[in-house]
């Protein structure tokens, strides 16, 4: 399939809302297509000087036009994709296109494994003191997850990758496991700390001397 592109170095997942402002003329005139042609364009991961996976969005809405076309659009997410082939310039267009092939979703996650990783995440917004609202099994999956449990940029391009839903509980639970490790970690300094004294035996550091060879 041939879609029109704009590449981001940024991470969307299916399902995901995609605010855009949109100044670039190539882009002022790839929203106008999409518009009026009913099409939708792609979000190539912009990463390393390359592009090699990304997700397709469709237009929703033109929120706000601005003087000179600038504007505010929203987009939803819909399917992720690998790039074939890229082109800076489409036939007879400002903007890049490209072929796609995209990734067969294999929804092969277990209730098991789902309830494992929503009680990690539940463990861990209580151990940063943040409100977590239960989200039920059935309107669960790995992509609903993945911007809210601080993954790097680089997990999260690897993460849509993944093409079986199994693989990115596994991922998103491993992820999980070693983040609540970490702060349990921290929060066990923290209270060692206060027991021997708020840093009251705590020497400054001396810099004077001190050479690097």
């Amino acid at each position: 399939m041939i879609l029109p592109m704009l590449p981001l170095p940024t991470v969307f997942y299916p399902g995901d809302t995609v605010p855009l402002h949109i100044f670039e003329d190539r882009y002022i005139q790839l929203v106008h297509d999409c518009r009026d042609e009913a099409v939708t364009f792609g979000i190539p991961v912009y990463t390393d000087n390359t592009v090699v996976y990304g997700t397709e969005v469709q237009l929703v809405e033109i929120v706000n036009t601005y003087e000179g076309g600038v504007m505010d659009i929203t987009c939803v997410a819909r399917q992720v994709f690998k790039v074939v082939t890229f082109d800076p310039h489409m036939e007879g267009k400002l903007y890049a296109g490209g072929q796609v092939e995209f990734l067969d979703n294999v929804d092969d996650g277990t209730e098991a494994v789902k309830k494992e990783v929503l009680n990690g995440l539940k463990e861990l917004y209580r151990i940063m003191e943040l409100s977590f609202t239960p989200i039920p099994l059935k309107k669960f999956n790995s992509y609903v997850l993945a911007h809210k449990m601080g993954l790097s940029f680089q997990q999260e391009y690897d993460l849509l990758q993944l093409a079986k839903e199994s693989e990115r509980l596994s991922f998103i639970n491993n992820h999980l496991i070693i983040t609540i490790g970490v702060f349990q970690g921290v929060d066990r300094t923290k209270k060692s700390i206060k027991i021997n004294g708020d840093f009251k035996n705590f020497d400054p550091l001396d810099f004077e001397g001190f050479h690097i060879e």
